[in-house]
């Protein structure tokens, strides 16, 4: 996606907008000016966020909505299209989770995960199609997970909302390509990041949880989103973490099942205790500004070879078949080189032959 003939900033919705992948996306769409609808139930990270992009020269429109109400969606899309004209990029991004084994859980637990992680990607993915395929034009990025594909034990309700959303998305596509729809839809699977979602997830485990390492920080999945928002892959992948775990979902399920049960406790915790009582966002936002940052930035990478690689697979992929070309035609030559040098030495053994 590029941005209008008329010269136009892009016009943007990013949902999530006030903290974690989705603070870090606003601010990396802000960079070309962007105008950016920012959804959200925190109004004190939202109003940050907009300051943010009105310093990098962009415009912003605070929307503190709760993606789980389909017709605050609705409006927030309609409030963005009066005021800054035709959205071109939607991002689904925001989630909540809850980290406990799912026999002490509860419906109600369940059911506001699903309804944010899940069906707020799908209210956000339809009030956008609204607004995009009559004009034949837009992109709608969901910020997926590797664990749409891996789940892991302690958030069986976030994985399954993350199954969900990629079995949605895969759905609609095939309805766009049916109609010939030009509006694109792009999933970007993502590793454990480096956010202050784990300073805020309600959780029953006794330590401080973590992502699970290796761990990355949001500026490299903001570059990664926007990317996604202006190429047209239908999915892109961020990490070897996230790749490892599709591909070894697809070969060793089993095995990966008794791997996470003995190692997936642990990997989820520090080994400091949890405060008691301490706040959570499941049911209603907590105040003050988290930025994108959690409390991991000591090991957590600013930069993914996998994601640069994948970003160039053309280039990657010419430059392998060049190489394995290449080889090809030494062997070759090598060969024939050989077999044009045995000739003299056959010949002269024939005359000799004759001679005798």
């Amino acid at each position: 996606m590029t941005p209008t003939s008329d010269h136009r900033p892009q016009v943007v919705v990013v949902t999530g907008a006030s903290a974690g992948v989705g603070r870090a996306t606003v601010r990396e769409f802000a960079k070309d000016g962007a105008w950016i609808g920012l959804i959200a139930r925190g109004r004190e990270g939202l109003e940050a966020a907009a300051r943010e992009v009105e310093a990098a020269g962009g415009r912003a429109l605070v929307l503190p909505m709760d993606v789980a109400n389909a017709a605050q969606v609705e409006e927030a899309a309609a409030l963005v299209e009066q005021r800054f004209g035709p959205i071109e990029i939607w991002v689904n991004n925001a989630m909540v989770s809850i980290l406990s084994p799912a026999l002490q859980m509860t419906a109600e637990e369940f059911q506001r995960v699903t309804n944010v992680t899940y069906l707020g990607y799908v209210h956000g993915t339809l009030a956008a199609l609204r607004r995009m395929v009559p004009r034949d034009h837009g992109a709608i990025v969901q910020v997926g997970s590797a664990l749409a594909y891996r789940s892991i034990p302690l958030q069986s309700a976030y994985c399954g909302a993350k199954h969900a959303v990629q079995g949605f998305v895969e759905s609609l596509r095939s309805e766009l390509i049916h109609d010939g729809s030009r509006v694109h839809m792009t999933t970007v699977q993502l590793p454990a990041v480096n956010t202050p979602q784990f300073s805020w997830i309600k959780s029953r485990l006794p330590r401080h949880p973590q992502p699970v390492p290796p761990i990355y920080q949001p500026e490299l999945i903001a570059r990664a989103i926007v990317w996604a928002s202006r190429h047209r892959r239908r999915e892109v992948s961020v990490g070897w973490p996230t790749v490892k775990a599709i591909v070894g979902d697809k070969f060793i399920p089993g095995l990966l099942d008794w791997y996470l049960a003995a190692k997936g406790y642990a990997s989820q915790q520090t080994e400091h205790p949890i405060e008691p009582d301490r706040p959570d966002n499941l049911f209603a936002p907590l105040p003050g500004d988290y930025g994108a940052h959690g409390r991991f930035d000591c090991g957590a990478h600013r930069f993914s070879l996998q994601f640069w690689l994948n970003q160039r697979r053309g280039w990657v992929a010419a430059a392998a078949l060049g190489a394995v070309g290449y080889v090809a035609a030494r062997l070759y030559t090598g060969g024939a080189g050989h077999s044009r040098g045995a000739a003299p030495d056959q010949a002269s053994r024939a005359g000799k032959d004759r001679m005798d």
